[in-house]
């Protein structure tokens, strides 16, 4: 049997690969910036905002706290652009998706509630 002695995979050998890890700081920030917008959105509710406006920016503060997570702490933001838009693409067609429904209900909607 041959054994090829030139190959060293990492995990048998630690520290024979550079660190790439990231600094603590580095993730501190990211979950300040989590709690940040979160804070924002506790206060959207607390002021009674109301209508298309409070749900838009509800919305738009939910799927920026959910990118930043899938970004930093899954670490998305590092990975191969194939993976990226294998995970991003199907969420943003379901976006899609939910909208036109979305429509055609206000659509089936206003067409119950018209008069004849």
């Amino acid at each position: 049997m041959n054994h090829n002695t030139n190959f060293k995979h990492p995990s048998f050998y630690p520290k024979t690969e550079p660190d790439n890890s990231h600094p603590i700081s580095f993730y501190m920030i990211a979950w300040l910036i989590l709690f940040i917008l979160s804070a924002v959105s506790y206060y959207i509710d607390y002021i009674n905002l109301e209508g298309v406006l409070r749900w838009s920016l509800i919305t738009l503060l939910a799927l920026l706290k959910a990118g930043l997570i899938v970004s930093v702490f899954m670490h998305l933001a590092w990975e191969r652009v194939a993976l990226t838009y294998s995970i991003l693409l199907p969420l943003i067609l379901l976006m899609v998706m939910l909208a036109i429904f979305a429509n055609d209900g206000n659509a089936i909607n206003i067409i119950r509630l018209s008069p004849n």
